[in-house]
Order: structure tokens, then C-alpha cells, then sequence
């Protein structure tokens, strides 16, 4: 997407943040949230995720939010310190559009840079379009649980999806 530009969360994005999460909490299953967080939760989150070392970034354009990311760690044991979660979510309005797979390649390079050697995807719901994301930037499946969530009036899978990010071959 020409004139997309990724950098790192400020405060102030805090408002717009909350708006794309709440849209796909109220019509999506990649959260199995029923409401989101305030504002001031996510400030709490961000800045929690920036004394930590790790990314926290937003795509937009022309000022406009269009999506965020972010990578943490996937448990808070030592053993899984080299090993990430990410996150990311596209406002309605930008999907399809190839901001997602921007911002994840740029999430996947700054979590290299914060030292992680691995990065799990956890897909709420299955969501197609984030499996195909994933995928797209070189996540493989990784596992899938099944009937764990249950939203809208359904059970829900989650799917889990990995990338390496040493650039060592997995077969070695």
C-alpha cells in the first residue's frame, strides 16, 4: 500500500487501537473477548510491552490508524523467554488492502531485533483471513484446539501457527 507507514505505538494511538479491537470483538472470533479494553487499559498494556523490550506498532496513512501489532512473550516462564506471541489487528476498513502483511513483516523483524527466536500465532475462532496471513508470511500450523472457545453461539477452534525467526533451518 503506498504511503503505509509502521512505527512504534505512541500513547496517543491508545483511542484508535481500542476502536479496531472492539470492532473485531463485537463482530469477529479472533478474540474471544466480549468487551474490550478502555483506553487507559490499553496505555497500561503498551506501556507495560515497551519497558519490556518488545514491539508494539501501528500501520497508517494520511494519520489514519489502520491496524496494530504487537509481540509478547508466550509465557512468562524463563524457559520461553526467546519465544513470542504476536498479535495484530487491521481496521475493517483496511482489510485486504496488505497492511496486515506489512505490519507482520515489520513485527517479525523487530521481534528478531528484541532478541526472540520464535514466533507462535494463537488464532481465536480459526479466522481464515489470519491463518492465510500467517501464512503468507512463512508461519506453519502448529496445532489446533478444538471446540475451546464458544462465542456468537458457536464452539470455536484455536490455531495455532509458528515462525522461526533465526533464519536456522527447521529440519536441521
Amino acid at each position: 500500500m503506498p504511503d503505509l507507514r509502521i512505527r512504534p505505538a505512541r500513547d496517543s494511538d491508545a483511542r484508535a487501537i481500542q476502536a479496531i479491537y472492539d470492532y473485531h470483538v463485537a463482530h469477529g472470533t479472533a478474540s474471544f473477548d466480549s468487551t474490550g479494553p478502555s483506553a487507559a487499559e490499553w496505555l497500561e498494556k503498551m506501556a507495560a510491552i515497551r519497558s519490556s523490550g518488545w514491539p508494539f506498532l501501528v500501520a497508517e496513512k494520511d494519520s489514519e490508524m489502520l491496524a496494530y501489532a504487537y509481540a509478547i512473550v508466550f509465557r512468562p516462564r524463563a524457559a520461553y523467554a526467546r519465544t513470542c506471541e504476536n498479535s495484530i489487528y487491521v481496521a475493517d476498513a483496511a482489510r485486504g488492502m496488505g497492511v496486515g502483511s506489512a505490519l507482520l513483516g515489520s513485527l517479525i523483524d523487530a521481534a528478531r531485533a528484541s532478541g526472540f527466536e520464535q514466533m507462535i500465532a494463537v488464532i481465536g475462532g480459526g479466522e481464515p483471513a489470519s491463518v492465510a496471513l500467517h501464512a503468507k508470511c512463512e508461519f506453519f500450523h502448529a496445532g489446533r484446539l478444538r471446540n475451546v472457545g464458544f462465542k456468537f453461539g458457536r464452539k470455536l477452534d484455536t490455531v495455532y501457527m509458528q515462525r522461526d525467526l533465526t533464519g536456522e533451518d527447521p529440519s536441521a
